[in-house]
């Protein structure tokens, strides 16, 4: 499969935003300094605007217009103007956004191959993000914030890669930025007016950080080294989910159910040893944990994971509700009180000279499960229908898994997971109970 880039250019705010200096919290510093890589599929409708199937990018008018998306583009850079900025280093070397206006990377590109070659059998890898997303050679500063790759298939679909500095937000704020792009490309005015305000996660002074660890940030947790990975997407049909679901306590979420037989396989699979332990890495989105929340259009990163720690052999013995009850007892204990006492750690260890584990590399005892369950990842219309597919363009560490709803309520639940390839006959034994 080949791509060619036709036209890569800057788009900078349609008009002047504020340039000063824009303060990130210990949140944003914590995650991996790195592009978050996603790809929107827009198979293409019968009749949907001018030019000739496959020709490439169109004209004016035409299916996913270009210069349509770049005036979008540049409209919602105004109200999401940090996005135009830079990565850059403050005062002590603590990083920081450069609100500078230069703009984000904008790149058109052709195809060789056809939306059911790319997507029918779709598994995030290297080469999908090579082909549809906007490299960077490094996450570092000074480095831009946000590209967009907009791809012309053969058959006359469309894919949108997407990169967005993961410093400047979280899945909740992606999705904000691209309900925005999206409406003003439609010709509708965004919904709301993020909030950029992040001293709203400013550390106590001074820090308070009770008697409770918080191992999952500590500097030695995935600072580990890389292991060889294939990610599978494995459909998860409603007579399998509900069978899941029955074996957990009622009122158990779709999550908890699903990420507990996640585990249970994984477990399986790697033939880990009963007597040793097995952690759960559980990401909380504290918007609404905090006292007072946080504004629900709040910009930025705004998760706090914990470590869910369970001998193997009751993962593989107890009753997968027992599994399913401790996870849902990690959401559930992250509150105002645990966000603040994180935000405080990761300024002491800051003040130590120690960084926040940013690294994406577990124990292989350890599992990472990210929901989109519930995300309406899949309302990103830029005026031609929504997308048939959304999914990450590549996973970066094994032991990682996405659980996403499909693109219709009725459609399946999926799991993205990434493991090592030695064990994907075993793990899709225990996972579909052959």
């Amino acid at each position: 499969m080949k791509v060619e880039v036709v036209e890569t250019t800057l788009v900078p705010p349609s008009e002047a935003t504020p340039r000063h200096a824009l303060w990130l919290s210990n949140l944003d510093l914590a995650v991996p300094k790195t592009h978050t890589p996603l790809v929107y599929y827009y198979p293409r409708p019968a009749g949907a605007g001018a030019g000739e199937e496959g020709e490439g990018e169109g004209g004016e008018g035409s299916f996913f217009d270009p210069a349509r998306l770049r005036e979008a583009l540049s409209r919602a850079l105004v109200p999401f103007y940090p996005l135009a900025g830079r990565l850059a280093a403050g005062p002590g070397g603590r990083i920081e956004i450069d609100c500078t206006g230069e703009g984000a990377l904008f790149c058109v590109a052709r195809a060789d191959f056809t939306g059911d070659e790319m997507f029918a059998d779709f598994e995030p890898s290297p080469e999908a993000r090579r082909l549809l997303v906007p490299f960077a050679a490094s996450g570092d500063p000074p480095c831009v914030l946000a590209m967009v790759q907009v791809t012309f298939l053969k058959c006359g679909g469309v894919a949108v890669g997407t990169g967005m500095h993961h410093v400047t937000m979280d899945g909740a704020g992606a999705i904000q930025f691209i309900r925005a792009w999206t409406a003003l490309a439609r010709g509708e005015a965004p919904a709301w007016t993020p909030s950029h305000d992040r001293t709203l996660l400013r550390a106590r002074s001074p820090p308070h950080v009770p008697a409770c660890e918080h191992p999952v940030y500590s500097p030695a947790y995935l600072n580990g080294a890389p292991r060889p990975f294939v990610t599978r997407v494995y459909a998860v049909p409603p007579k399998l989910l509900a069978g899941i679901r029955s074996r957990c306590a009622p009122g158990a979420s779709t999550y908890c159910a699903v990420t507990a037989h996640l585990w249970r396989a994984m477990c399986v699979a790697r033939g880990l040893p009963a007597a040793s332990d097995t952690r759960l890495r559980v990401p909380a989105n504290v918007r609404q944990r905090l006292r007072p929340p946080l504004p629900a259009s709040y910009f930025g990163n705004a998760i706090v994971r914990d470590l869910v720690t369970v001998r193997v052999g009751d993962v593989l013995s107890q009753p997968l509700g027992f599994v399913a009850e401790r996870i849902k007892r990690a959401v559930a204990r992250v509150d105002d009180a645990r966000v603040r006492s994180v935000v405080d750690y990761l300024e002491l260890e800051s003040d130590k000279g120690n960084q926040a584990a940013r690294g994406q590399f577990m124990p292989e005892s350890d599992l990472w499960v990210v929901s989109w369950l519930g995300m309406p990842i899949h309302d990103a219309d830029f005026g031609w229908g929504r997308p048939g597919f959304v999914a990450p363009a590549q996973m970066f560490g094994s032991g990682t898994a996405y659980v996403t709803q499909g693109r219709d309520k009725d459609d399946p639940i999926n799991v993205l997971f990434a493991l090592e390839p030695e064990y994907l006959n075993t793990f899709e034994k225990a996972f579909y109970g052959e």
